[in-house]
């Protein structure tokens, strides 16, 4: 609505654009995008490149030192990280469409999430001009960061103090959040994570029943007898003899041609041929 002229029968400005999602649920979505976050294959399937990172999360203690940008990218070179930041900064191109002539003409690749504390400001300053770098406090975490696009596993980096902290923001098994009030994280369903070893065991296989076999009552291939053998010879059981019988008789009708072709190029079918041509000449004249 911005270029050439205006949009037809354009969006209202009352149109109800957010769905009301309950507190509690939306606690336990951040809390478990947090887990998601340490798990390596997930932030490699999310397209991270965290193959040099010693430990998911990565914990950085005196990133708040680091006044400077390039103090920081090379504190980050350090644990790993230069392999998603390069990647992030090869991945920005032109946005396709007409969202180019809207304030926003580049697309990029989400980089690393760096979480501080409230009273790391220098670290925020440090990192904002990082490209694909996003940085966000402790205490306002949200699942728009956490997972972008709805893809769990974002790659997340903590200071010590904001780590320290996740026991007072989220709280415990055994306490409730400090910051959230009537919050306690949800506690495991399964004790044993181990699916294959839970599935395979005696206790669970002596209660299933046996596999069922599927046993067809009548034939519902339509095969055509023309090019399926096996249907034609079911059909007609002279159709071997017949195949055969047909091919011999091209064979023969193949060799009698090749016979009469051979006569009529050798010396005396040439030699008859001209007589009968200088017969019919002599005739017409």
């Amino acid at each position: 609505m911005c270029r050439k002229a205006r949009m037809f029968a354009p969006l209202k400005i009352w149109r109800k654009w957010h769905q009301k999602c309950n507190t509690t649920q939306r606690r336990h979505a951040v809390a478990s995008a947090l887990a998601a976050s340490a798990c390596t294959p997930l932030v490699m399937a999310r397209g991270h490149r965290v193959d040099n990172v010693p430990e998911l999360p990565l914990v950085v203690d005196g990133m708040n030192g680091l006044t400077t940008t390039k103090a920081l990218l090379t504190s980050l070179g350090q644990f790993g990280c230069d392999d998603d930041l390069a990647k992030v900064r090869k991945s920005r191109k032109v946005r396709t469409g007409q969202g180019k002539y809207r304030n926003s003409k580049y697309v990029m690749r989400k980089g690393p999430l760096l979480i501080h504390e409230d009273d790391e400001g220098e670290v925020k300053r440090a990192a904002r001009n990082l490209p694909g770098v996003d940085t966000c406090s402790v205490r306002r975490l949200n699942i728009l960061q956490l997972a972008p696009g709805g893809h769990l596993g974002r790659f997340l980096i903590f200071t010590k103090a904001a780590f320290k902290s996740l026991n007072k923001v989220f709280g415990t098994y055994k306490s409730d959040s400090e910051q959230k009030k009537g919050y306690q994280l949800n506690r495991t369903v399964m004790a044993c994570t181990d699916l294959s070893r839970i599935i395979n065991s005696d206790q669970v296989q002596a209660k299933l029943r046996g596999v069922r076999q599927n046993i067809r009552a009548h034939n519902k291939t339509k095969a055509n007898p023309l090019k399926n053998k096996a249907l034609m010879l079911r059909l007609n059981p002279f159709a071997t003899k017949q195949a055969e019988l047909i091919k011999a008789r091209e064979a023969d009708r193949h060799a009698k041609k090749a016979a009469v072709l051979k006569a009529k190029r050798a010396k005396a079918g040439r030699q008859a041929k001209t007589k009968r041509t200088g017969l019919y000449h002599q005739l017409q004249g």
